[in-house]
């Protein structure tokens, strides 16, 4: 079933006509009207809907026919997607400005796929497709993630997704029950199976991270004027509490271009994570990983910097890593 619900000036009753369709109808498609609608607070968006915005699609980086801009102060994200099967397009997302702090990675952003913390044992979230999407965060906003995808999800795809502002782009790490992330008894939960392609990010902090995962390709992404291009990163808790030997397996990063500012690298690989539990360092062996085909440009601000940093990042293959420090500064093909 096809829903076209009239969106108008009104912020709360825009959020309370889409919210009640998600949450009252069965699952279908929920196409939005063209132009820029502003909602109150963010959408819960459960399994088997389909999300559009107009048939004027952003393709390969260009503006979308149809924006959600929320003006909600709670930290949710615009859509939060807890259920499997979900489908969004053709769609510009504009989050409020939010500063969720260190552990807030899945707060405040404009898709969040998933949890970082659980009350109990989740279901996973599986097949969700997000394509021709577009981020825009205003001017200094800058503290919070733009599109997450967090704990027990897998078989996702992202294809042809545009960020502009602020912290990580595209934000991939391991969830938990818990109440807080120094309360974790385990299990833990990783995200895998996973596709970013053809990705824009331009004057973020970060590009993406992939925090303790397992089956994860990017590749194909412009990464403009951020300080990090991108982290692979073992997550503080490394594998310690799950029991499959697949984290930290099967992980390619390829065909990236980054233009880089910040003051320490612009790509970092680590192998060792300190728990917030018991300050315990543990490290993560990689196996059938690899960066390859990338170009780094730019150089780094402070006393000390490298262009790739490697801790202890064991079976991490880097293959045709290329920087540049000095001369033009070219965009991709890519570029938005």
């Amino acid at each position: 079933m096809i829903h076209r619900p009239a969106l108008g000036p009104d912020a709360d009753q825009n959020h309370r006509v889409l919210q009640e369709v998600l949450d009252t109808v069965p699952a279908g498609k929920l196409e939005l009207p063209p132009g820029t609608h502003t909602l109150a607070d963010g959408l819960r968006v459960p399994a088997g809907w389909t999300i559009r915005g107009s048939e004027v699609a952003g393709a390969n980086g260009g503006p979308p026919g149809t924006w959600l801009v929320s003006a909600g102060t709670t930290g949710h994200p615009v859509l939060h997607i807890v259920g499997s099967d979900v489908a969004v397009s053709d769609l510009g997302l504009r989050p409020p400005p939010a500063d969720p702090g260190e552990h807030g990675g899945d707060r405040g952003t404009a898709i969040t796929v998933g949890d970082y913390l659980y009350a109990s044992a989740p279901d996973w979230i599986t097949n969700v497709d997000l394509r021709r999407v577009h981020v825009a965060r205003i001017g200094l906003d800058r503290h919070a993630n733009c599109i997450a995808l967090m704990g027990a999800v897998s078989d996702v795809t992202l294809h042809d997704i545009t960020v502009r502002g602020g912290y990580t782009g595209v934000a991939v790490h391991w969830g938990a029950v818990g109440a807080d992330v120094a309360s974790i008894a385990g299990p833990t939960y990783h995200p895998h199976r996973l596709t970013v392609t053809d990705l824009r990010v331009n004057d973020a902090i970060e590009g993406f991270y992939l925090s303790s995962v397992h089956d994860v390709r990017v590749e194909g992404a412009c990464l403009r004027d951020v300080e990090m291009g991108f982290r692979l990163l073992p997550g503080d808790n490394t594998d310690r509490f799950v029991s499959s030997g697949a984290v930290g397996s099967t992980i390619t990063i390829a065909d990236i271009c980054v233009t880089w500012n910040g003051p320490r690298y612009a790509v970092r690989a680590a192998g060792w994570g300190r728990s917030e539990i018991d300050g315990e360092v543990s490290v993560l062996h990689y196996r059938d990983t690899v960066i390859r085909d990338c170009t780094l440009r730019g150089a780094g601000t402070g006393d000390s910097w490298s262009p790739v940093l490697m801790e202890r990042a064991d079976g991490v293959e880097l293959s045709n890593v290329v920087t540049v420090t000095g001369g033009s500064v070219a965009c991709c093909s890519r570029a938005a």
